[in-house]
């Protein structure tokens, strides 16, 4: 009697990631009742529903979500102008100002669900060789005592 093969290879962990294009992207805008809400930052899917408070219907920071808003983050700013991916123009201080609310608060706080399709892909629709997924931070419990 053989042995049965060893399976060589091992699932991943976690979800595959998931691409959303432009349209898809809009329907976790926060105004449907129950519906998670998402935010794109530098390309990358964040699940903010957690902070419905502030990014749910009505809320302040509503206009970022539903949309890749890296323009509005980096500028501070929630004029329907800045509210995209591009970031053509910024200066240092706001290409800093960026990385940091990018890494000390959207990855720290809220997991990534998936990556816009302009991040994956390349204009002409063929997979973007460069493209590598961020890591999500292990949380870290302070001691309160």
């Amino acid at each position: 009697a053989s042995a049965e093969p060893q399976l060589r290879f091992r699932p991943p962990a976690e979800a595959p990631v998931r691409l959303f294009t432009e349209p898809e992207l809009a329907r976790y805008d926060g105004q449907q009742e129950g519906q998670p809400i998402y935010l794109a930052v530098k390309g990358v899917v964040f699940d903010v529903t957690s902070g419905k408070e502030f990014y749910g219907k009505g809320a302040p920071y509503n206009a970022l979500v539903g949309k890749d808003s890296t323009r509005g983050v980096a500028k501070m700013s929630l004029d329907p102008a800045d509210l995209t991916h591009d970031t053509t123009g910024l200066t240092e201080e706001e290409l800093k100002s960026l990385d940091d609310i990018f890494n000390n608060v959207y990855k720290a706080k809220y997991p990534i669900v998936g990556y816009t399709s302009r991040r994956i892909l390349n204009e002409d629709g063929s997979p973007n060789l460069d493209f590598k997924p961020e890591d999500q931070p292990h949380f870290s419990i302070k001691d309160e005592f």
